[in-house]
């Protein structure tokens, strides 16, 4: 049986709905429905179980809470403001306006207190559990007895929406098989979805299933009023320490507003002046002034910031203790933390000779295991596919509830969750990941990339099988597309090295990277060592070079090239300067740190006065263009590969030295 809310409660919790109302009103655009049915779970959640200190939001050991149905943004912002978070009333009422830090769907670093970036239903939710593989990570390798630094909890509020995403099947099942008891979710069931009853398109038994997926269940009936039976079963859900949780609780969509409640018209549009005036009524609120906040309200609600004060000091008194106690643990969490490397960390990088051949996929498993292996909270993942994609961490343990330390994640064949756990790891914190699968697939990640590459993720994807090269496999698993569709992506660098030498370089410089998702492009097919790339490393992380120049080092003709093309770009030079051409080969690892060089850098390794270029890359040629200019050649495939052996495939599409030096003379001619 339900149960009505206390004085205080109901005041709160229609305070919360209220100023989510009025923000939406002034704004006259966003998401009323959610904040209105949600409130009482969000209340019972932020005013009696989280822990968090709004003075300190980077606070290691804080709970997180995802809102993944982040249209409802505005339940959110006026959680914040009222808890003591660094939201003013007139944030508020900036609410999606140019400038302002209360923008229509949460963004990660813009608003104090939003821990992931949401909106794109299902993401949040998955971020929800690289958040609590996070937590795990960190306190199986940095607690101590006596010392939990690392022991906190993991909430998302998820919608219909999100429920229905295949995207959150694939995250949940993968956090039931880990089980991962520290993960909780709040279930906003209100059986309404923007096109009306929810019905029209979802009939599931959301908890039968979550069950078979190795959640733990329950329901609160009446999410409306009843606080007291949500409290109850977050109180529950912490104490199941085997199984994360998911409390379904039955809610209505925009509860008080006389004409849209329960109703699909509630979800997504302003209530209007008139509606708003109906809804404050039947609440029983008497104040008509907008975005007001009852003085008992904010009293109560500003509790938040003493009770987080409090935990920030004793941690901090914990952590000083531990850092006199296991000071090399410290030291190294430092680093961990902060997203630094430790001098001469890449002094063990592997050295490649001219002569030898090496798929630059595995010359990317043995920086791995070279490198990143002493590097604790480089945690690496792959969509089953381990063997061939080469990013295990040998002897690093596979990740799970017998070894929370493990440093192999197996996601299974669930891309698009690995990349958006990937995300939820790195918006925890502490922990840099590193996910793979063939190339080709990037395309069942790419919503997730695209997040990363906003939010300054620091995420790298390994992408092996990147090209025909793939050989028999045929075109369903040959990527031609990939490289330009991605370089489109803001703040996302694309690296296809040519040789095992350049893989290093470019590997070293994602590892350093901390502002931007990194993305390593990998053959199959193994490459010969190329004479001068291990002397230009520097080089190579500004994302192209000149490999091979004329005699004069005044060329006649550019060939530029990246990945296996590379060694193909150097045959043909070999072949034209025999011939009494001068030619300059450019390699072109990463177009967006080539980019990012200065003018003059730019200029010395593309001569603007050299009109004659040729690109030579295995994919699309759209977009090459900005560097062979209206007089250059770019050599590609613009169309789907075939199902042949790989060096068939090459011959058959033009990938040899022969037609490279061909369309050079007779741009000469």
């Amino acid at each position: 049986m339900s149960k009505a809310m206390s004085p205080i409660d109901e005041l709160c919790v229609n305070t919360i709905r209220i100023l989510s109302v009025d923000a939406i009103q002034k704004a006259n655009s966003g998401h009323p429905g959610l904040p209105m049915g949600a409130a009482p779970m969000a209340y019972a959640l932020w005013d009696r179980h989280m822990v968090y200190a709004p003075s300190q939001t980077d606070w290691p050991n804080r709970d997180r809470f995802v809102l993944s149905g982040g249209h409802g943004s505005a339940l959110l912002y006026s959680l914040l403001h009222l808890t003591g978070f660094d939201v003013t009333l007139d944030d508020l009422k900036q609410f999606r306006q140019w400038g302002g830090k209360t923008p229509g769907h949460p963004e990660f670093g813009v608003t104090p207190g939003v821990e992931a970036t949401t909106g794109p239903l299902g993401q949040g939710a998955a971020n929800a559990v690289g958040m609590a593989i996070a937590e795990r990570a960190l306190g199986a390798r940095y607690n101590r007895e006596g010392y939990p630094l690392f022991d906190h909890f993991t909430y998302a509020l998820v919608t219909d929406g999100d429920i229905m995403e295949g995207l959150v099947k694939e995250a949940m099942s993968l956090a039931g098989h880990l089980k991962l008891g520290k993960l909780i979710y709040l279930y906003d069931s209100n059986d309404v979805s923007l096109d009306g009853p929810l019905n029209l398109a979802f009939s599931e038994d959301v908890a039968t299933l979550c069950g078979a997926l190795g959640w733990h269940v329950q329901t609160v009936e009446d999410g409306d009023h009843d606080v007291d039976s949500v409290d109850a079963a977050l109180t529950a859900a912490k104490a199941e320490t085997e199984r994360p949780s998911i409390i379904i609780v039955k809610t209505t969509i925009g509860f008080g507003s006389p004409n849209r409640g329960g109703l699909s018209k509630a979800h997504g549009a302003p209530l209007g002046e008139e509606e708003i005036a109906l809804t404050k009524e039947a609440l029983g609120w008497t104040v008509s002034t907008p975005f007001h906040v009852p003085a008992e309200a904010s009293e109560h609600l500003r509790r938040a910031v003493g009770r987080g004060e409090e935990k920030v000091g004793a941690w901090n008194r914990l952590h000083e203790s531990y850092g006199r106690r296991f000071p090399a643990e410290a030291a190294e969490l430092k680093h961990a933390l902060e997203g630094t490397l430790p001098e001469g960390f890449a002094s063990s990088i592997p050295r490649y000779e001219v002569g030898q051949k090496v798929a630059t996929r595995k010359a990317g498993g043995m920086f791995i295991n070279a490198v990143l292996k002493d590097l604790p909270w480089f945690i690496g993942g792959d969509a089953d596919l381990s063997s061939s994609c080469q990013n295990t961490i040998k002897d690093g343990g596979s990740f799970g509830p017998e070894n929370w330390g493990g440093r192999n994640i197996h996601f299974g064949v669930r891309e698009h969750a690995m990349a958006a756990i990937a995300n939820g790891m790195c918006y925890h914190g502490g922990v840099r990941p590193f996910v793979a699968t063939f190339f080709t697939f990037s395309d069942y990640m790419r919503p997730s990339i695209r997040l990363a590459a906003m939010n300054h993720l620091p995420v790298v994807y390994v992408w092996t099988h990147d090209s025909i090269g793939v050989g028999e496999d045929g075109p369903t698993h040959q990527p031609v597309e990939h490289l330009m569709a991605l370089r489109t992506m803001p703040n996302l660098d694309v690296f296809r090295p040519g040789d095992p030498n350049e893989v290093n370089a470019c590997w070293e410089a994602a590892a350093l990277s901390t502002d931007r998702p990194s993305a390593m492009v990998l053959t199959r097919q193994g490459l010969p060592v190329l004479e001068g790339t291990l002397e230009a490393a520097g080089d190579v992380a500004k994302g192209g070079y000149v490999l091979r120049d004329a005699a004069d080092g005044h060329p006649e003709v550019i060939l530029l090239a990246t990945g296996s093309e590379l060694a193909l770009a150097v045959e043909a030079h070999d072949m034209l300067v025999a011939e009494g051409v001068s030619v300059r080969v450019v390699s072109m690892p990463c177009l967006e740190r080539f980019n990012r060089q200065t003018p003059d850098y730019r200029r010395a390794v593309l001569p603007p006065d050299v009109k004659l270029r040729v690109s030579i890359e295995a994919g699309s040629t759209w977009g090459w263009k900005e560097f062979v200019g209206d007089n250059g050649v770019s050599i590609g495939l613009d169309r789907f590969g075939a199902s042949s052996p790989a060096e068939r495939l090459f011959e058959e599409f033009g990938f040899t030295p022969e037609r490279v030096a061909r369309v050079v003379r007779d741009l000469l001619s």
